[in-house]
């Protein structure tokens, strides 16, 4: 019987290529009319990227992406807080990339049809809810239509109409005060390019990586950058549309004054042809995710703050998860349980350490609490070696701790089929 996706972003796309691998029927279900891209950038970590290769997608995600060589944290005033390799470069097996979001939906649309064929997906049809039944269930689309198949797997996103069937009570995504404003612009690389740089505090910041490689005679790169600004939670900022158009002029004058030697974020903000607006939303970690013959994944299942570069990481890694307890317990709900007992710990974790001081980022605010973000050797605020134990501390949670990733069995064995 087949498996029944709800849903054709990065998290559905990959566990359709995924099953078709491991020899498992599928359909995926889109509620968008077209697959197209959208969005700005993202960043896939090594673990990630491993499972990537592992669907022999390794030449198609080098030409759409920037390995990332380098992560660092700096101060308002632009000082260095802390930097470290990152990639092949910090010894893992496998690089990470910087992206754009929409080339990558597009590239594993593509793959999947060349290797499925286009009759695997179905666009313009929305899922509204699921069944159980006693052989497996069936998948609920807007219009009065029902899919049977063996399993469902609802990977919908944030506002996913199967999670909402699960959890009836859970109301909308949870704000909090933080507005993202994101946009890509050519500018000049910094620190020689692939470097993804975090800049601020809690309250004011930016993030910036290129999701190009800079231009040989200009030295230019298509940069993404993420601006970010702190508002009282009650004010009247909580919408959710990913792809307003916004106003710089709202946060423009907060970033006037950040030109330092490497980057000049006002020209950053203001060379961008379009710049989007959401606010930085998330949801409570759920006690479970599967009901039956029903389970949730990606942003359905675990949507998180945009720290740390985990959301379409821990998709794909869920889409390989869920196809390798498949090759283990069959098309059952057996399957879809064990998926979620080895994930949703971590997963849940990861939430938690984003909304708090366990987050990678947290070090931006302890250094404005200490000393306002000026000073001259960052070991007289922090002692570096504190800064590595937390940087290898939130790698354990997310799951790419160097040696542990190198060291860990291949999630789906080469040529495994059920």
């Amino acid at each position: 019987m087949t498996i029944l996706i709800a849903g054709g972003g990065i998290a559905g796309l990959s566990l359709g290529l995924t099953l078709h691998q491991i020899g498992v029927p599928f359909h995926i279900f889109e509620s968008a009319s077209e697959i197209k891209p959208l969005g700005v950038g993202i960043n896939l970590q090594p673990n990630a990227v491993r499972e990537l290769i592992d669907l022999e997608l390794e030449a198609e995600l080098d030409a759409i992406g920037v390995q990332t060589r380098q992560y660092g944290f700096y101060s308002k005033l632009g000082k260095t807080i802390w930097e470290e390799p990152r990639g092949r470069w910090a010894g893992y097996a496998w690089p990470q990339y910087s992206v754009h979001r929409g080339a990558l939906q597009v590239m594993l649309y593509n793959a999947l049809l060349d290797r499925a064929g286009p009759d695997c997906i179905t666009t313009g049809a929305r899922a509204i809810g699921f069944r159980n039944t006693e052989t497996g269930a069936e998948l609920l689309l807007e219009g009065g239509r029902t899919e049977t198949g063996a399993l469902v797997v609802a990977a919908d996103g944030i506002h996913s109409a199967l999670r909402a069937q699960m959890v009836p009570n859970e109301g909308a995504p949870i704000w909090n005060g933080r507005i993202l404003w994101r946009a890509t612009t050519q500018a000049d690389a910094f620190f020689g390019g692939g470097a993804m740089v975090m800049i601020g505090h809690d309250h004011l910041r930016l993030v910036a990586y290129p999701i190009s490689n800079p231009d040989p005679k200009t030295g230019q790169a298509q940069i993404n950058w993420i601006a970010e600004k702190s508002f009282d939670p009650s004010a009247d900022w909580k919408r959710e549309d990913w792809n307003r158009a916004a106003d710089i002029n709202d946060f423009l004058p907060d970033f006037a004054d950040w030109t330092f030697d490497w980057i000049d974020v006002p020209a950053l903000i203001t060379g961008a042809e379009v710049v989007y607006e959401y606010p930085m939303v998330d949801r409570d970690p759920l006690p479970g995710w599967t009901q039956g013959n029903v389970t949730l994944m990606g942003d359905a299942a675990h949507p998180t703050y945009p720290v740390g570069s985990n959301g379409a990481s821990q998709a794909i890694i869920d889409a390989r998860v869920i196809g390798a307890k498949i090759l283990e317990h069959g098309l059952t709900g057996t399957a879809l349980s064990s998926y979620e007992a080895d994930v949703r710990p971590i997963t849940t974790a990861v939430g938690k350490a984003n909304r708090s001081a366990g987050g990678p980022d947290a070090v931006l605010q302890q250094v404005e609490d200490l000393c306002g973000g000026d000073f001259k050797e960052i070991n007289d605020v922090i002692p570096v070696h504190d800064l590595a134990a937390h940087a290898e501390r939130y790698k354990q949670i997310a799951g790419f701790s160097i040696a542990d990733l190198n060291a860990r069995p291949r999630t789906i064995e080469a040529g495994a089929r059920l």
